[in-house]
Protein backbone atom coordinates (compact mmCIF):
# COMPACT_ATOMS: atom_id res chain seq x y z
CA UNK A 1 0.00 0.00 0.00
CA UNK A 2 1.22 3.14 -0.83
CA UNK A 3 2.51 5.82 2.33
CA UNK A 4 -0.25 8.10 3.15
CA UNK A 5 1.18 11.73 2.63
CA UNK A 6 1.85 13.46 5.88
CA UNK A 7 -0.55 15.62 7.10
CA UNK A 8 -3.12 12.60 6.40
CA UNK A 9 -1.05 9.76 8.64
CA UNK A 10 -0.46 12.55 11.55
CA UNK A 11 -4.17 13.26 11.65
CA UNK A 12 -5.24 10.14 11.51
CA UNK A 13 -2.47 9.03 14.19
CA UNK A 14 -3.93 11.68 16.04
CA UNK A 15 -7.45 11.18 15.93
CA UNK A 16 -6.81 7.61 17.12
CA UNK A 17 -4.70 8.45 20.15
CA UNK A 18 -7.32 10.90 21.37
CA UNK A 19 -10.01 8.26 21.49
CA UNK A 20 -7.93 5.56 23.09
CA UNK A 21 -6.57 8.31 25.34
CA UNK A 22 -9.63 9.59 26.73
CA UNK A 23 -9.68 10.06 30.13
CA UNK A 24 -6.67 9.17 30.62
CA UNK A 25 -5.13 11.88 33.73
CA UNK A 26 -2.71 11.90 36.39
CA UNK A 27 -0.51 14.49 34.19
CA UNK A 28 0.08 11.62 31.21
CA UNK A 29 -3.19 12.00 29.24
CA UNK A 30 -3.45 13.85 25.93
CA UNK A 31 -2.93 17.01 26.64
CA UNK A 32 0.66 16.22 27.61
CA UNK A 33 0.86 14.27 24.38
CA UNK A 34 -0.37 17.62 22.75
CA UNK A 35 2.52 19.52 24.62
CA UNK A 36 5.00 16.75 23.64
CA UNK A 37 4.29 17.27 20.60
CA UNK A 38 4.65 21.33 20.40
CA UNK A 39 8.17 20.66 22.66
CA UNK A 40 9.18 18.03 19.64
CA UNK A 41 8.40 20.19 16.71
CA UNK A 42 9.80 23.42 17.88
CA UNK A 43 13.23 21.75 18.91
CA UNK A 44 13.12 19.97 15.25
CA UNK A 45 12.63 23.14 13.54
CA UNK A 46 15.60 24.15 15.16
CA UNK A 47 18.30 20.52 14.49
CA UNK A 48 16.61 18.85 11.86
CA UNK A 49 15.64 15.52 11.61
CA UNK A 50 12.96 13.85 9.55
CA UNK A 51 9.42 15.78 10.94
CA UNK A 52 6.74 13.00 10.09
CA UNK A 53 8.72 10.26 12.32
CA UNK A 54 8.91 12.96 14.81
CA UNK A 55 5.23 13.75 15.02
CA UNK A 56 4.35 10.11 14.67
CA UNK A 57 6.41 9.34 17.78
CA UNK A 58 5.62 12.14 19.68
CA UNK A 59 2.05 11.60 19.32
CA UNK A 60 2.45 7.81 20.08
CA UNK A 61 5.01 7.76 22.99
CA UNK A 62 2.42 7.22 25.73
CA UNK A 63 -0.77 5.46 23.80
CA UNK A 64 -0.12 2.21 25.88
CA UNK A 65 1.46 3.90 29.21
CA UNK A 66 2.24 1.24 31.71
CA UNK A 67 0.42 2.88 34.92
CA UNK A 68 -2.45 2.44 32.96
CA UNK A 69 -2.37 -0.93 31.38
CA UNK A 70 -1.92 -3.24 34.74
CA UNK A 71 2.02 -2.08 34.86
CA UNK A 72 2.83 -3.40 31.06
CA UNK A 73 4.36 -1.11 29.00
CA UNK A 74 2.55 -1.33 25.39
CA UNK A 75 3.03 1.78 23.52
CA UNK A 76 5.21 0.08 21.31
CA UNK A 77 2.90 -2.11 20.66
CA UNK A 78 0.24 -0.57 19.86
CA UNK A 79 1.92 2.29 17.84
CA UNK A 80 3.27 -0.93 15.27
CA UNK A 81 -0.74 -1.54 15.61
CA UNK A 82 -2.17 2.47 14.22
CA UNK A 83 0.50 2.78 12.03
CA UNK A 84 0.13 -0.77 10.63
CA UNK A 85 -3.39 -0.30 10.35
CA UNK A 86 -3.61 2.88 8.92
CA UNK A 87 -1.16 1.34 5.65
CA UNK A 88 2.34 3.34 7.24
CA UNK A 89 6.02 1.56 5.49
CA UNK A 90 7.80 -0.80 7.59
CA UNK A 91 10.78 1.28 8.07
CA UNK A 92 8.46 4.02 9.16
CA UNK A 93 6.65 1.64 11.59
CA UNK A 94 9.85 0.32 12.97
CA UNK A 95 11.34 3.54 13.26
CA UNK A 96 8.26 5.27 15.05
CA UNK A 97 8.59 1.94 17.61
CA UNK A 98 11.62 1.80 18.14
CA UNK A 99 11.50 5.30 19.70
CA UNK A 100 8.28 4.81 21.50
CA UNK A 101 10.13 1.88 23.32
CA UNK A 102 13.25 3.21 24.43
CA UNK A 103 12.45 7.20 25.46
CA UNK A 104 10.99 6.84 29.04
CA UNK A 105 13.50 7.43 31.86
CA UNK A 106 12.77 4.00 33.49
CA UNK A 107 14.49 2.42 31.04
CA UNK A 108 17.85 3.90 32.18
CA UNK A 109 20.68 1.94 30.83
CA UNK A 110 18.71 -0.23 28.69
CA UNK A 111 17.45 1.37 26.55
CA UNK A 112 18.39 1.39 22.78
CA UNK A 113 20.30 4.29 20.84
CA UNK A 114 17.93 6.72 19.53
CA UNK A 115 17.86 8.29 16.13
CA UNK A 116 17.94 11.99 15.97
CA UNK A 117 14.56 11.52 15.22
CA UNK A 118 14.33 9.96 18.89
CA UNK A 119 16.56 11.91 20.87
CA UNK A 120 14.38 15.11 19.33
CA UNK A 121 10.80 13.52 21.44
CA UNK A 122 12.75 12.20 23.97
CA UNK A 123 13.91 15.63 24.72
CA UNK A 124 10.05 16.94 24.46
CA UNK A 125 8.87 14.49 26.31
CA UNK A 126 11.63 15.27 29.51
CA UNK A 127 10.40 19.01 28.92
CA UNK A 128 7.14 18.33 29.94
CA UNK A 129 7.76 17.12 33.31
CA UNK A 130 9.86 20.80 34.19
CA UNK A 131 8.44 23.99 34.70
CA UNK A 132 5.12 25.06 35.82
CA UNK A 133 3.66 21.63 33.25
CA UNK A 134 6.14 19.95 35.75
CA UNK A 135 4.90 21.08 38.66
CA UNK A 136 1.23 20.67 37.64
CA UNK A 137 1.82 17.02 36.55
CA UNK A 138 3.72 16.17 39.81
CA UNK A 139 0.83 17.26 41.83
CA UNK A 140 -2.18 15.22 39.92
CA UNK A 141 0.22 12.25 39.93
CA UNK A 142 0.34 12.41 44.10
CA UNK A 143 -3.51 13.02 43.59
CA UNK A 144 -4.44 10.04 41.52
CA UNK A 145 -1.60 7.63 42.89
CA UNK A 146 -2.58 8.64 46.58
CA UNK A 147 1.31 10.09 47.16
CA UNK A 148 1.76 13.59 49.41
CA UNK A 149 3.28 16.66 47.87
CA UNK A 150 4.98 16.94 50.89
CA UNK A 151 5.74 15.67 54.27
CA UNK A 152 8.35 17.40 56.39
CA UNK A 153 10.00 13.53 58.03
CA UNK A 154 9.36 11.77 54.76
CA UNK A 155 11.68 9.46 55.60
CA UNK A 156 11.72 6.56 52.62
CA UNK A 157 8.04 7.35 52.04
CA UNK A 158 7.62 8.58 48.23
CA UNK A 159 6.17 12.29 47.81
CA UNK A 160 6.56 15.13 44.81
CA UNK A 161 9.42 17.30 46.44
CA UNK A 162 11.06 13.95 46.63
CA UNK A 163 10.21 13.39 42.81
CA UNK A 164 11.78 16.91 42.14
CA UNK A 165 15.22 15.50 43.74
CA UNK A 166 15.12 12.23 42.31
CA UNK A 167 14.03 12.17 38.67
CA UNK A 168 13.25 15.90 37.63
CA UNK A 169 15.98 17.56 38.43
CA UNK A 170 18.45 15.45 36.77
CA UNK A 171 16.60 16.19 33.25
CA UNK A 172 18.48 18.87 32.23
CA UNK A 173 21.81 16.72 32.03
CA UNK A 174 20.19 13.94 30.28
CA UNK A 175 19.26 16.45 27.57
CA UNK A 176 20.40 15.49 24.12
CA UNK A 177 19.98 18.50 21.87
CA UNK A 178 21.28 21.80 22.37
CA UNK A 179 17.57 23.24 21.83
CA UNK A 180 16.41 20.41 24.89
CA UNK A 181 18.59 21.66 26.96
CA UNK A 182 18.13 25.62 26.97
CA UNK A 183 14.49 25.10 27.28
CA UNK A 184 15.25 22.82 30.46
CA UNK A 185 17.30 25.45 32.17
CA UNK A 186 14.86 27.73 32.20
CA UNK A 187 12.33 25.41 33.13
CA UNK A 188 14.45 24.13 35.70
CA UNK A 189 15.15 27.44 37.29
CA UNK A 190 11.45 28.20 37.84
CA UNK A 191 10.70 25.13 39.62
CA UNK A 192 13.64 25.40 42.13
CA UNK A 193 12.49 29.34 42.41
CA UNK A 194 8.59 27.36 43.38
CA UNK A 195 10.55 24.74 45.35
CA UNK A 196 12.55 27.41 47.72
CA UNK A 197 9.55 29.46 47.69
CA UNK A 198 7.06 26.60 48.64
CA UNK A 199 9.46 25.23 51.44
CA UNK A 200 9.66 28.83 53.03
CA UNK A 201 6.25 29.24 53.40
CA UNK A 202 6.12 25.40 55.18
CA UNK A 203 8.78 27.48 57.70
CA UNK A 204 11.45 24.99 56.48
CA UNK A 205 14.93 26.29 55.50
CA UNK A 206 15.63 26.58 51.23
Amino acid sequence: MDEPVTEQLVEKVEAIVRERMDGQAAGHGMDHVLRVLVSARAIQSEVGGELQIVELAALLHDVGDAKFHDGVERSAEFAREILSGLGAGDDLIEHVAHIVDNISFRKGDSAKPLSLQGQIVQDADRLDALGAIGIVRTIEYGAAFDQPFHLPDAGDAKTGVGHFHEKLFKLKSLMNTDAGRRMAEDREAFMRTFLNQFLLECGEAS
